[in-house]
């Protein structure tokens, strides 16, 4: 495929999919997409950390083909306005995986969610946030060290899938007219009114791909977060497929726990992965109280907005919290904060999203010695307090740098 201001790096291959798995070259083509505000300082810090970490883990066998691809401003000063070019759609779906900086987001106008956009367009379904506490962060918790959970939050449908009619507006008057005359709803006059799609189809591909994350990687129990004791036939509904598709499809490696309390006198058995649920508003709490009791979440797509950030708070911000968006083949990680314009080109901040969602990037394709190498410099480099500003004014005696010399002591630390 060729494309009109895509470059495709001459010295790498492309990963392809045979069977199902992912067959990976020495020297992957990888898209990236730079980001807006703080994109571009916390991508070139991230992608001197990641190309080092490859070429010391593998001892120069193994490089990466950096391909870069646009979205966001970057793009509308390239495609000429169009922030959402479709060659960039083009190049995710025939190179596979990709990362990607934080984009810019109007509120209450302009265009929609560039982030929500590339989700729905390339069918990513399964938003994954894994939250753990690396030590030396600063954090609000007395045992951030027993925060360590997965959150796999729905995608594509719920309220993001943009279904609403602003107030006042023809469409907006045509609804409401069918809400009340015909189905007997009782609302204000006046309101803006949304459509929270939530599906069968949709929840079971979303549960299903968090039961394999969990047996894969050794999981002790999947907790399907949900509001269905008010919206029972949306998130009662997503809490009822989710149970089906763990006995019908896992019931070798699956329990319910009312088939725990029932039969196995309330202890799970030995190498079953216990499948529970828990009302969204509780787990908030319980996340804060007792959250070594949680391990894989799997949640529809506003719970799992609300609770995958509420949780990064415990070990230490959305500024270190990885983030992936995968569906069937396409994966795309990303910075889970937003794009700070403020510090725009100051190198200021701290690239530990980005970062990490690129330790998820190297694990997802099957270079785990390079995920490890970057996770255990970076845990030394905090060690020794060398860290940007935000952790810098939480810590006493800290040595604050800029995003470059952090990453430039990961490097050096991946040599200790």
């Amino acid at each position: 495929m060729s494309f009109d201001k895509i470059t495709v790096p001459s010295e790498g291959e492309k990963i392809t999919v045979e069977n199902g798995e992912l067959r990976v070259p020495d020297n992957p083509i990888l898209c990236f997409i730079e980001g807006d505000g703080i994109g571009p300082d916390i991508m070139t810090a991230s992608k001197r950390i990641w190309d080092a970490a490859v070429e010391k883990a593998y001892n120069k066998s193994r490089k990466i083909a950096w391909m870069e691809v646009y979205s966001g401003e970057k793009a509308a000063s390239v495609y000429d306005g169009n922030y959402m070019p479709e060659e960039t759609f083009d190049a995710l779906r025939e190179y596979l995986i990709g990362i990607k900086g934080p984009l810019t987001t109007p509120i209450g106008g302009g265009f929609r969610s560039l982030n929500v956009t590339l989700r729905q367009v390339l069918d990513l379904y399964s938003c994954v946030r894994p939250v753990r506490w690396y030590k030396g962060v600063p954090s609000p918790l007395k045992r951030p060290d027993e925060v360590d959970v997965v959150i796999y939050r729905e995608n594509t449908e719920d309220v993001y899938a943009g279904i609403e009619y602003e107030a006042g507006s023809p469409e907006n008057e045509r609804l409401a007219r069918f809400l009340r005359e015909d189905l007997g709803a009782n609302f204000f006059e006046g309101a803006g009114i949304g459509i929270k799609p939530i599906s069968e189809f949709g929840t079971k591909r979303h549960v299903r791909a968090a039961i394999k994350y969990a047996i894969q990687h050794d999981r002790k129990s999947v907790t399907l977060v949900h509001k269905g004791n008010i919206q029972k036939f949306t998130e009662g509904a997503f809490m009822k497929w989710g149970y089906e598709v763990a006995a019908a499809e896992f019931p070798d490696e699956t329990i319910s726990w009312d088939d725990v309390a029932a039969n196995h006198g309330g202890k799970v058995p030995s190498g079953k992965i216990l499948i529970q649920d828990v009302i969204a508003d509780i787990i908030f709490q319980k996340m804060i109280l007792r959250p070594s009791e949680f391990d894989v979440l799997a949640t529809p797509n506003l719970n799992g907005d609300y609770l995958s950030d509420a949780v990064a708070a415990e070990v230490g911000g959305v500024g270190i919290a990885p983030g992936a968006n995968i569906g069937d083949a396409v994966a795309l990680f990303e910075a889970t904060h937003g794009t700070a314009p403020k510090y725009s080109n100051l190198d200021k901040v701290n690239p530990g999203s980005l970062l990490f969602s690129g330790v998820m990037m190297l694990e997802h394709i099957g270079w785990q010695e390079a995920a490890d190498l970057i996770t255990s410099a970076y845990e030394r480099t905090l060690d020794q307090k060398i860290v940007t500003y935000d952790f810098a004014r939480q810590m006493d005696g800290a040595v604050e740098v800029r995003t470059s010399e952090f990453a430039t002591a990961v490097i050096r630390n991946m040599d200790a």
